[in-house]
């Protein structure tokens, strides 16, 4: 159990910090097209949020991927197709049952499922953000 624990803290803290990174890349990205492609007021909006989206979705599946490096590396699943399977179930909190990790590991699973759950909000938070910021959402009209 206490092995769980320390693998499932390291990757926790280090999925912050991609996390956090990343959505500095995003922001930074996002800005400069913004600022640099300017058809119209209304399609520039509409980029920048897709270049939101297309973000966040990018610096997910880095997560989603170093869970399941760690499970390929553990043994906790047979492969590594199943373990990304397994993992991307497992850290959007879908958990279909139908992959099960070795019994020793499955406090590391539900680790992850509350680091997906967490940096799943996270990215909607910074997402609403960026649409009243830049993107096509403005208080008062949409909310």
């Amino acid at each position: 159990m206490l092995a769980n624990l320390v693998i499932g803290t390291l990757i926790i803290s280090a999925t912050v910090v991609i996390h956090t990174y990343g959505l500095m890349i995003v922001t930074h990205v996002m800005g400069w097209i913004t600022s640099h492609w300017r058809p119209n007021e209304r399609r520039s909006r509409v980029l920048a949020m897709n270049s939101v989206v297309i973000g966040i979705f990018s610096v997910l599946t880095v997560e989603v991927w170093l869970w399941a490096a760690c499970y390929e590396f553990l043994g906790v699943v047979e492969d590594f197709p199943t373990a990304l399977y397994f993992s991307t179930t497992t850290f959007t909190t879908v958990g279909y049952g139908d992959v099960l990790p070795h019994a020793d590991w499955r406090l590391l699973a539900a680790l992850e499922g509350v680091d997906g759950f967490l940096l799943i909000g996270w990215s909607t938070a910074y997402l609403i953000a960026a649409g009243m910021r830049v993107g096509p959402f403005r208080p008062g009209e949409h909310f």
